[in-house]
């Protein structure tokens, strides 16, 4: 009989500032506390699921017989990316945070990467990716010169008019920027961000493209490719790791895209993890401060969820996390430094255990490996003999 882990990412959906948030400009930071006070938010099923039982969660009521384990997950790493984020869940501590640029990149590097493109940079600083392409786009146009931009995160971003340099074009200008970008100045992500339309009408498309630093450890990815298990990667998860300790990957060109791939995954005969990234919440609502937005994206994987559930074998287990905050409601459009909940159902978890507050994301890779009887080398506690019944 085949065991399957399906484990999804709702990118963004922290729980509320985590004790050395002031660190990071990010107190009284709570992604799903500022989207609870939106009218359209409704996810009764996570609340069944244990979602508000979760220590220091307290938007709506806890559920009197919760049908999962739960836990409330702390970020070791130093830094609130995603990459970082979704590498501490796959068994990395990344004890010192990936260089970012609030000044612009150096000359030195903006240079050669004017040379090796043989196209001119304008902007290269912080930016709104929605009002770069406004503020630079008719430049981008009457010159051919790229829009070059970055945010608090560790990213170097490139935007570019899809009729004046097509996607594969900017694919490879990526790549040129990635391959450059190591050492001191391994940004965590290269992100290729196409868009159309004339001055100053502009709409960002779904060609969206991350180019990732290759993880520097080995990660559960890792381990359960060598042990002969599938690993299939929906949504960017595939760019956030490299392509490394993966078999297969489907892109996605937003939330209600991967939930329907994420489903469609249920009904296929695997061994392994299904791991997924729905990315709307952070990238359409949380850095666009759109509370209603966040609340709504929400509400809709809430109630797809019982598809997914319902999808699942006896010896599956779905695992529900997120990666860092992105507090909608604050005056900031970055990420936000926060914990962030974790969610365990199958027919042979416990119902309604509470695993408290864990130290490390890293404790979902621990226990995945643990299930499918692999020997972790990846940073981690299990806590599978906690929630198996």
């Amino acid at each position: 009989m085949s065991k399957r882990v399906f484990l999804i990412v709702l990118d963004s959906v922290g729980i509320g500032e985590e004790p050395d948030a002031n660190k990071y400009g990010d107190e009284g930071s709570n992604t799903l506390a500022a989207a609870s006070k939106s009218q359209y938010f409704d996810m009764p099923n996570m609340q069944k699921l244990g979602l508000f039982n979760i220590d220091g969660v307290d938007c709506r009521p806890k559920f009197g017989n919760p049908k999962a384990a739960y836990a409330r997950m702390r970020e070791i790493s130093k830094g609130k990316d995603t990459t970082i984020g979704h590498w501490e869940i796959a068994g990395i501590n990344s004890p010192k945070p990936m260089p970012t640029y609030p000044n612009g990149f150096p000359d030195e590097v903006i240079k050669e990467f004017e040379d090796k493109t043989g196209r001119k940079v304008i902007c290269n600083k912080p930016y709104s990716g929605t009002k770069v392409i406004v503020d630079y786009g008719k430049e981008h146009e009457e010159t051919g010169a790229l829009i070059v931009y970055t945010s608090a995160d560790s990213v170097f971003q490139i935007a570019a008019n899809e009729a004046i340099v097509p996607v594969e074009e900017l694919y490879r200008y990526c790549q040129i920027a990635r391959d450059m970008l190591v050492g001191k100045h391994g940004v965590g992500r290269v992100i290729a961000r196409p868009f159309v339309g004339t001055y100053p009408n502009y709409t960002r498309t779904t060609n969206r493209h991350d180019f990732s630093l290759e993880p520097p450890k080995t990660t559960m990815l890792d381990c359960l490719i060598e042990n002969k298990n599938d690993v299939i990667a929906v949504g960017k998860i595939n760019d956030i790791f490299a392509g490394k300790g993966i078999s297969s990957f489907t892109r996605t060109t937003g939330n209600a895209d991967g939930i329907e791939k994420t489903i469609e995954l249920t009904k296929k005969d695997f061994n392994g993890l299904c791991f997924v990234n729905l990315v709307d919440f952070d990238m359409l609502y949380g850095h666009r401060n759109d509370v209603d937005g966040y609340a709504k994206a929400l509400t809709y994987f809430d109630k797809k969820l019982p598809e997914i559930i319902d999808g699942l074998s006896d010896d599956d287990l779905l695992m529900i996390t997120a990666d860092h905050g992105c507090d909608p409601a604050t005056p900031s459009t970055d990420h936000s430094r926060e914990y962030t909940p974790w969610i365990i159902y199958g027919k042979n978890v416990k119902e309604g255990t509470n695993l408290g507050t864990l130290p490390t994301f890293a404790d979902i890779a621990a226990t995945t490996l643990d299930y499918f009887g692999i020997e972790s080398k990846v940073t981690g506690t299990s806590q599978l003999n906690k929630i198996l019944k």
